[in-house]
């Protein structure tokens, strides 16, 4: 009989940072604090397979985590320090909850015996973040560590992927004890059977006008391929949720565009011909359904096949003729290489939907604008490489970017979905540190940069180098658009008075260029590409342009028009 080798006494901190490696971690995000020095020193010794980024604020870490948790499909590790600390990273675990995105932060905490008495910056982090994150928990006994970590690896990447929040009492990291490593975590996906992929074929084969809705987490490039060839070799038309439009290649003569802020009236249009809609990944949430508006609830009035990996999703808001517990990436295997025999049947369907896109996305006349970011995106939008990588803030800027750009894999779109200011740029940051030889392109409004901007100082520390599109309209211009469509020419804390973002952005280390026509933005990108720096272009444009649909006058005259009637 083999005897079990007698495992190393070690420190809570040298637990966590073994756990990490074991489970295939090699990058975390933080800011640093006492509170959990133990991990921070244990991780001096691990240089050469972990990296270790220090943002310069906490809601930036975690942005660098989610982003990374979007970019890999493995979770984004962030590390934050109590109280304050664990406050500003809220926004990071927010996001991974509603985009379904794998991510761990590590809080680290007050000692043991001095919980419950309002301590130095003590906070019940199970009860703060029980409610936006997928598991919140504290380990109490160093010994428990590998369980823990494990865990937490599977629960942020099995089902629906999402946020782990973990609490580290600053004690127990110190804590001396011997305990085995958990052997590397796998994540646990829903499979299908062949029953349910018949049910599912039998539905798409009776159709006479399909659509296919494709969204959530979980599209490595391989299934976002497979899922491709399916829908091109029968012609099905195919759509995308809100800023997933990197599944198919957008270009695809299958691709119909996206259900978001910037979706084409057309599109719309088109869902209400579909007989048959199946939603592969996605979670049917506000923003994909025009706050819940393009289908009735709970019967969605079209003939729906819902496939969500997570089941409690199947239902919450649209019950479905069909529902299938199933990770995406499992469906679209097993859709490769089926032929329904349809495609003739549904050419015209599919070409028309296409056509709609590739009509919304032609480049705009430029109007009376001095500076068209319409016009300009389609000049350079052939140019840029097959991988390049945009991430989205909020805002109604990310429009031009939505509407204008070509999205396909192996580049990525990277935005958060659930309106969170101030993400672009920490994300832009994460994505570039990968790889600093890719292009990383980050849209941002003067709003959003000016909450995070300073992760820029970060890239350049670490040899990052993302060019930011920084929009600068003076206003917080969906905000403003709203303002304008229920109280015209009610003006009130949307205007943005703004310093010279030029002189900021080579403070932080970037090079740095201000574009306020169309015909400056081109040359201005190449040389931005060309500096070797990160680098803010600071795009002047005109607050009266509020969207690429709209504008402020037109708003205040259908607004006036309502009220007078």
């Amino acid at each position: 009989m083999s005897q079990k080798s007698t495992p190393p006494v070690r420190s809570g901190g040298q637990i966590l940072v073994d756990q990490l490696l074991i489970h295939g971690a090699d990058t975390a995000y933080c800011v640093p604090g006492e509170s959990y020095l133990e991990v921070l020193d244990a991780l001096h010794d691990v240089t050469d397979r972990f990296t270790l980024i220090n943002a310069r604020h906490e809601a930036g870490a975690a942005d660098m985590a989610e982003a990374y948790g979007k970019l890999t499909g493995r979770p984004g590790i962030c590390m934050v320090t109590r109280g304050p600390g664990a406050c500003h990273a809220a926004i990071g675990v927010h996001i991974a909850q509603q985009d379904s995105t794998p991510m761990i932060l590590l809080v680290g905490q007050i000692a043991r015996d001095t919980t419950d008495r309002e301590a130095f910056q003590e906070v019940d982090y199970r009860a703060m973040f029980g409610p936006i994150a997928k598991w919140a928990t504290q380990i109490d006994d160093a010994r428990r560590i590998p369980e823990y970590m494990a865990r937490a690896f599977r629960v942020a990447t099995s089902g629906r992927p999402g946020p782990v929040v973990i609490a580290l009492p600053e004690d127990m990291l110190t804590d001396r004890v011997a305990v085995p490593d958990a052997r590397p975590y796998a994540a646990t996906a829903a499979g299908i059977v062949p029953a349910d992929l018949d049910a599912l074929t039998a539905e798409l084969s009776r159709a006479e006008r399909p659509l296919l809705l494709l969204g959530g987490s979980g599209w490595d490039d391989a299934a976002a391929a497979a899922i491709t060839r399916f829908a091109e070799t029968n012609g099905i038309p195919v759509s995308c949720s809100f800023r997933r439009q990197d599944i198919v290649d957008n270009l695809s003569p299958v691709y119909a565009g996206d259900f978001g802020t910037s979706t084409a009236p057309s599109l719309y249009k088109r869902l209400a011909e579909a007989d048959l809609l199946v939603v592969i990944g996605a979670r049917l949430g506000e923003m994909t359904t025009r706050t819940y508006t393009t289908m009735d609830s709970p019967n969605p009035g079209i003939r729906l096949v819902h496939v969500h990996p997570e089941a409690d999703e199947i239902g919450r808001v649209y019950s479905p003729d069909l529902g299938l517990a199933c990770a995406p990436a499992v469906l679209a295997e097993a859709l490769d290489g089926t032929d329904l025999g349809r495609k003739d049947q549904w050419a015209d369907w599919c070409a028309a939907l296409h056509g709609d896109y590739l009509a919304d996305t032609e480049a705009p006349n430029g109007g009376d604008w001095q500076l068209d970011m319409g016009v300009a995106l389609t000049q350079i939008r052939d140019s840029l490489p097959d991988d390049v990588v945009v991430t989205l803030d909020a805002g109604n800027h990310t429009g031009w970017a939505q509407r204008f750009l070509r999205f396909g894999r192996p580049g990525r779109i990277v935005g958060s979905t659930c309106g969170a200011m101030g993400y672009s740029v920490p994300a832009a940051v994460a994505a570039s540190l990968r790889n600093p030889d890719q292009l990383v392109l980050s849209f941002v409004g003067d709003g959003g940069f000016m909450m995070s901007g300073a992760e820029l100082a970060t890239a350049a520390q670490y040899g990052g180098r993302p060019i930011v599109l920084l929009f600068n309209n003076g206003t917080y211009g969906t905000i403003r658009m709203h303002q304008e469509r229920e109280h015209p020419e009610r003006v009130s804390g949307t205007t943005l008075r703004n310093q010279d973002f030029v002189r900021m952005a080579e403070g932080l280390g970037c090079y740095a260029e201000r574009v306020t026509r169309t015909e400056e933005f081109a040359p201005a990108f190449e040389r931005a590409r060309a500096s070797g720096q990160p680098a803010v272009l600071e795009l002047v444009t005109d607050p009266e342009q509020i969207s690429t649909r709209t504008t402020i006058t037109a708003l205040r005259k259908a607004a006036l028009a309502k009220q007078s009637a």
